[in-house]
């Protein structure tokens, strides 16, 4: 579609552009949010932005991971590359892309450790970075749609790129899976914002997240045509770790709720004269 695009003489990426209005957005509307309600604003500006650079590493890493036979190819022929030149713009060909997950790991993880060493309310904090999180993803995937860097399965309707970064997705009606995508994490970014004023699943909101986002993800997989993600199998690189990911929130909120239910009842004995010990 359009890749990118000249203002003023200069030459930008629509991708880079919808990522960096998904991140302002992903920043002001929470900061407002947490500011209203009287929270320490700062400190979700600080987590989110360590989580975006813990981000940054952990997208490229995948990447990289999951183009290990290129890796390996590397450095068995070690002895003919005869620069450090050569042997960085190789390393930068590997891990030059971005794989979503590898960076929602690697920040949350990222944000998390801010928390734990820097605030003992961490709830409201956790909250806010979980509702951001679908936000920014559904411009990032605007993005993704305009410069074609990733694209759909061909079918009668569609669109048909021109111009995409991926010659393979060119000439061909192709199905906008990642506008579909999109408008579902604009929608899962709803929920959760809508359960956060509502004080519903307080400290939770991101393991919600981690379960209904991997089921839409696991779906839209098989509507992808891109193939260079990497495979396992029949499953995509992605579908892998929805699964893991679907199934590590469904047991971290049953482990929650059952330390709540324990700490409820314990409560319960102490407060109540009628319960003996």
């Amino acid at each position: 579609m359009f890749p990118q695009f000249t203002f003023l003489g200069k030459t930008f990426s629509t991708y880079g552009i919808c990522a960096l209005i998904g991140i302002l957005f992903a920043l002001f509307l929470p900061y407002v949010i947490l500011e209203k309600q009287k929270y320490n604003e700062i400190r979700y500006l600080f987590m989110m932005l360590i989580a975006m650079a813990s981000s940054l590493i952990g997208s490229h890493l995948l990447y990289g991971i999951v183009n290990y036979r290129l890796l390996f190819i590397v450095f068995q022929n070690l002895d003919q590359i005869h620069t450090f030149g050569e042997f960085f713009n190789l390393m930068k060909e590997i891990f030059g892309g971005s794989v979503y997950y590898g960076g929602l790991i690697t920040g949350i993880l990222g944000g998390f450790i801010y928390l734990k060493k820097t605030e003992k309310n961490r709830a409201p904090y956790a909250d806010m970075g979980a509702v951001a999180i679908p936000l920014f993803h559904g411009f990032g995937r605007i993005g993704c749609f305009l410069g074609g860097c990733c694209y759909g399965v061909e079918c009668s309707f569609g669109f048909t790129y021109q111009h995409a970064l991926i010659e393979s997705a060119n000439g061909v009606s192709r199905f906008p899976v990642q506008l579909v995508e999109s408008g579902l994490n604009f929608m899962l970014f709803g929920l959760l914002l809508l359960l956060y004023l509502k004080k519903r699943s307080r400290g939770k909101l991101i393991f919600l997240y981690l379960i209904i986002y991997p089921v839409i993800r696991f779906i839209l997989e098989f509507f992808r045509g891109d193939t260079y993600r990497g495979f396992v199998g029949f499953l995509s690189t992605s579908q892998l770790i929805s699964l893991m990911l679907l199934v590590f929130s469904v047991f971290s909120l049953l482990f929650i709720h059952r330390k709540e239910k324990k700490q409820a009842g314990g409560v319960n004995a102490e407060t109540d004269p009628n319960i003996s010990a």
